[in-house]
């Protein structure tokens, strides 16, 4: 089985995560795709393959050398995002794409076109896989696997090519930020890893932001609006202005690079009640704790103004900047560089405007940058993946493997 057919293969399962659900995997197609991988590594002759009741499968490739060298692994999410369906996906590829609109579906009007998407026309020439206009690829992160599979079966086939001992772990509910929460960091054995989990060739990351999440509360007093001078508490004109007191150009639609913001990402409410949804994000630690201060300070504010109890806040860190737990192992980047160079492809460290199951590893002691699998557009109907990045992706994963052995 070919790279692309492996890919293919792989986007025909329905795999999306459901954060409403409350169990792991967070579906059921999920642990369906599993068993189906499981199946797979198995057949490739792959040692210590296990999948667990929570949908974490790992397998192993034997070092092929006696020469003692770390254990590194390598990792993808087998979930798609809640976003847009992944449901009957019937990708097609576009030959030697020409730098035109691409119709992906007539019917509706779906059009993947450079003027909306630039980054088509970083690909002429090459040959896309693109979605039927009607549901997402998938690439994000079947891409991944793929890459990691062929990558392994590529190794078997050229035994030449030394390496040392290589995990495998393919985790469910990624998008749903719950991929590394039951992922056994003891179990996989590696002294790092690398999430194959990026877009565009050449991503090798290992900065992301720091991210919280938000729900405040407003309540209110409703009384007949006919009589309600001086009685009346209008919940969503409280929550109202307490929005009027954040930054306006501190979102995501005013920010980029390093800048960090406050999302509003839900809003709910009548006069009696109102929520409201945040998530808190920023590359700087310290400027991520003062951002959850400013909330802090507003909530105390309003409830001094509008009486205590007024307004009430939950909030939760999510994740952490893997920045502070990868500088002291830098090697591990300097190699994914050096090998990005073997594979013919020009290395683009940047800083993550998210996060990925990496970051919550490494945090758990398992060192974990990201590094590119080639899709773009993720979670919608435009994801569009290049046939060339996949391949290069893959070649990657080999050097890496061999740069490893000639430390």
């Amino acid at each position: 089985m070919t790279l692309v057919e492996r890919f293919l293969k792989y986007v025909s399962f329905d795999t999306q995560s459901d954060e409403k659900t409350g169990v792991t995997p967070s579906t059921p197609g999920q642990m369906v795709f599993a068993r189906y991988l499981k199946e797979e590594l198995e057949s490739l002759g792959l040692e210590d393959v296990t999948l667990d009741e929570n949908g974490y499968l790992f397998a192993t490739l034997p070092a092929n050398t006696d020469k003692p060298l770390p254990t590194i692994g390598f990792i993808a999410h087998m979930d798609t995002s809640p976003d847009m369906s992944g449901k009957e996906v019937s990708p097609r590829i576009v030959p030697q794409y020409d730098g035109k609109d691409i119709v992906l579906c007539a019917e509706e009007n779906v059009i993947l076109s450079p003027d909306r998407f630039p980054e088509l026309l970083n690909h002429v020439g090459e040959d896309l896989i693109v979605t039927n206009g009607k549901t997402l690829l998938g690439a994000d992160d079947k891409a991944g696997i793929a890459e990691i599979v062929s990558a392994v079966v590529y190794l078997q086939e050229h035994p030449g090519i030394k390496h040392g001992k290589i995990r495998l772990g393919f985790n469910p509910d990624e998008e749903i930020g719950l991929g590394a929460h039951k992922f056994d960091v003891e179990k996989f054995g590696c002294d790092w890893a690398y999430t194959m989990d990026g877009g565009e060739v050449g991503e090798l990351e290992f900065e992301n932001f720091n991210a919280a999440s938000a729900k405040l509360t407003f309540k209110g007093r409703n009384v007949h609006p006919g009589y309600a001078k001086n009685k009346m508490v209008n919940s969503m004109l409280v929550a109202n202005r307490f929005m009027s007191q954040l930054p306006d150009n501190e979102t995501p639609e005013h920010t980029e690079g390093y800048e960090g913001f406050y999302h509003l990402t839900a809003i709910h409410g009548d006069v009696e009640q109102t929520t409201m949804g945040y998530i808190i994000r920023d590359h700087d630690r310290t400027r991520f704790e003062q951002r959850k201060q400013t909330l802090r300070q507003l909530v105390t504010q309003f409830n001094l103004v509008y009486g205590e109890g007024t307004v009430t806040l939950e909030l939760h860190d999510q994740y952490y900047n893997m920045r502070e737990k990868i500088e002291p192992v830098m090697h591990v980047i300097d190699i994914a560089f050096q090998a990005m160079k073997d594979a013919g492809v020009e290395p683009h460290v940047k800083a993550i405007r998210g996060g990925t199951d990496g970051a919550q590893l490494s945090f758990k002691g398992l060192p974990c940058p990201n590094i590119f699998a080639g899709g773009l557009n993720f979670h919608g109907r435009y994801e569009f993946v290049p046939i060339p990045s996949m391949e290069k992706a893959m070649n990657v994963v080999v050097k890496i493997a061999e740069r490893v052995a000639l430390r």
